[in-house]
């Protein structure tokens, strides 16, 4: 074990000796094993989105095994999905790569003011499906976050009891925030925080913009000169809010851009010393090649060879 991975398990000295090995599976896997870099591919659009709109670009994609198939040859370090997609997939390819059942989800059929998550998952499946952890997600912001917040917490004590990992999706949105407010550099470091706080293992927020969308935050950035001028700075202060780097933050990829513009964010990602990145629509939109292609050029930046 690598000295980098060695120092990101002693974070987390309140766990089990199960969940700091599922944690090394994770750091240890794939093309930036050994790092502390991660790149991790998410599947659960075709929930959140609808699947003609996350699949028709790249048919291939409505099977759950391409992204098995994708995330395996890729050499990423887990894959993220929902029940269905994993339980499609698992013994198939058992032991093959990190999964992590993601086990809240949000639909389209209705575009509410508020979301909150449906609960469509369980510890006791991840353990049967063989994964290393759970994925959660969050909206600080929705006024139904509070609810979120006290799943999460019984959701992530079950995982670490079973020796699970637990990532969090800390996604602002709700009523409670403007659309530039949803990813704005105050609450997107927020939202970090509360999902360490919590008890997330890693967590995942969008880039931040730097908007700040808070008045008496405001007040505090102007006054303390904290520097969010540019994506990098902004990377940085955002682990920074995730107890001063010492849990682990990527960052999502978002909807499809062009090559070059998500490198450049990978890049600044890699600058402001995040921890890498969870690329779904990215990744499982473009032909598989390009994907492969792609994949490789991040991971490559996040060995520092980009």
């Amino acid at each position: 074990m690598t000295p980098r991975v060695q120092e990101i398990l002693s974070w987390y000295g309140s766990d089990n000796p199960g969940t700091l090995t599922n944690l090394a599976r994770l750091l240890n896997h794939g093309r930036l094993g050994g790092t502390g870099k991660l790149v991790i591919l998410p599947v659960d659009q075709g929930f959140e989105h609808g699947p003609a709109r996350s699949f028709a670009p790249n048919p291939p994609a409505y099977d759950p095994r391409y992204h098995f198939q994708l995330a395996i040859e890729a050499g990423c370090n887990a894959y993220a999905a929902p029940l269905g997609f994993l339980e499609a997939g698992a013994r198939e390819f058992a032991g093959d790569i990190p999964l992590i059942l993601k086990t809240n989800d949000h639909d389209l059929t209705m575009n509410e003011r508020d979301p909150k998550q449906a609960v469509t998952g369980s510890v006791e499946a991840a353990l049967r499906l063989g994964c290393v952890g759970i994925g959660f997600t969050i909206y600080p912001g929705s006024e139904h976050r509070f609810e979120m917040y006290e799943q999460l917490r019984a959701a992530a004590e079950e995982a670490k009891r079973h020796g699970l990992v637990v990532v969090v999706w800390s996604y602002p949105r709700g009523s409670g925030l403007s659309k530039e407010g949803e990813t704005a550099i105050d609450v997107c470091g927020y939202a970090a925080h509360i999902a360490a706080q919590l008890g997330a293992h890693l967590i995942k927020v969008k880039l931040p913009t730097a908007h700040i969308e808070q008045d008496e935050a405001r007040k505090v950035y102007e006054a303390r000169h904290i520097p969010v001028s540019t994506l990098a700075e902004r990377v940085s202060h955002v682990v920074q809010c995730a107890f001063n780097g010492r849990r682990v933050v990527i960052f999502s990829g978002g909807p499809q851009e062009s090559d070059e513009a998500l490198l450049q964010d990978v890049q600044a990602i890699y600058v402001g010393g995040g921890f890498g990145s969870i690329i779904g629509r990215n990744s499982f939109q473009r032909p598989r090649a390009d994907a492969l292609r792609l994949l490789s050029q991040i991971m490559d930046i996040y060995a520092g060879h980009g």
